[in-house]
């Protein structure tokens, strides 16, 4: 039988994989610290499914591949909104 940490590691890993959204979305749908679900991600589930971890992997690296267009496209919208005020 699968204890609760492992349940909600796959849940969320599986989340993850299907909506491709990042650590702090998942953790506000969640209702779930940021930190909780990165150590879920990063050593729990290595432990419990390596090819399911390995799926979480390749989202992670694809993440941190475009971050700096999200980081550009968060300061737009920032300026853009006080620019409106």
């Amino acid at each position: 039988m699968k204890s609760i940490l492992e349940e909600r590691t796959i849940k969320e890993a599986k989340l993850l994989i299907q909506t491709k959204k990042t650590l702090r979305e998942l953790a506000t749908e969640l209702k779930i610290g940021k930190s909780t679900i990165h150590k879920d991600m990063q050593i729990r589930l290595k432990k419990i499914d390596e090819s399911l971890y390995q799926e979480v992997e390749k989202v992670f690296k694809e993440h941190i591949n475009i971050r700096h267009l999200r980081g550009g496209e968060s300061t737009k919208k920032k300026y853009q909104k006080n620019k409106i005020k």
